[in-house]
């Protein structure tokens, strides 16, 4: 049982995976092709001479048009361009395969204390595995785009896990918790990362347009959100045969 457990996570995470790589060529890969010309100083920020009053800002046209001129190859059929989008394709199935045996795993413990997981419930744990890996991490940490700056690596990296922690466990209590104190308790969880606050600049600056960075970020959440629905559909879909 415990081989088809993790056979339906990792098949699961992988179907997601594949969707998460669509969509990451349909609406993300784009703009970090953009960003990285702002990164490499082939594009730059208010480029233009203040003593031209016609144009003003950043030419987002031009932008896009310099960054299909210089990437335009790679994407469409250069070895460079199809190495990288073959390694999108390979972490991004990876990552969500590893997501989908975290699901399977959850679903075990839950049928432990009763609970019944079918597809549809599968769906709630993959739109609560969004909120504790993306959305409450990007509430501090939004991601970033090429050419943004942000604060040492390493306090990111431990504020991002204590919030994995705190929000999985904060949704846990809050759905699964019978008394108000689990429920206050998980509420607290909840909170907490965010009350201590994730590590931040003294000052903003970068050299990538916020314009960008900010629909980089939209983007970036958006197919999280579509990609972990479906990674939990699928997951308990598969769970529900499994127990069938």
């Amino acid at each position: 049982m415990i081989k088809r457990m993790l056979a339906g996570g990792i098949i699961a995470g992988f179907a997601a995976g594949l969707i998460a790589a669509l969509l990451h060529f349909a609406f993300v890969q784009q703009l970090i092709l953009l960003g990285e010309q702002y990164e490499s100083g082939a594009l730059v920020h208010f480029e233009a001479s203040a003593t031209a009053p016609a144009v003003t800002g950043h030419d987002h046209a031009a932008g896009e048009a310099a960054a299909d001129h210089d990437h335009g190859a790679a994407e469409t059929g250069g070895e460079s361009g199809f190495q990288r989008n073959a390694l999108t394709v390979l972490f991004t199935t990876l990552i969500y395969a590893s997501y989908g045996i975290l699901l399977m795993a959850g679903f075990a413990v839950a049928e432990q204390f009763g609970r019944t997981i079918s597809s549809g419930e599968g769906m709630l744990w993959g739109l609560a595995g969004f909120a504790a890996f993306q959305l409450a991490p990007a509430m501090g940490l939004p991601p970033e785009l090429p050419g943004s700056v942000a604060a040492d690596l390493g306090a990111r990296q431990l504020w991002w896990l204590g919030t994995v922690v705190a929000t999985g466990g904060g949704l846990a209590l809050l759905a699964y918790g019978r008394t108000a104190l689990t429920a206050a308790l998980g509420g607290a969880l909840l909170a907490a990362p965010h009350v201590i606050g994730a590590p931040q600049l003294d000052q903003f600056y970068g050299i990538a347009p916020p314009e960008l960075a900010a629909a980089f970020a939209a983007r970036v959440l958006g197919v999280g959100f579509v990609v972990w629905a479906a990674l939990g559909w699928l997951a308990g879909r598969f769970w529900s045969k499994t127990l069938a």
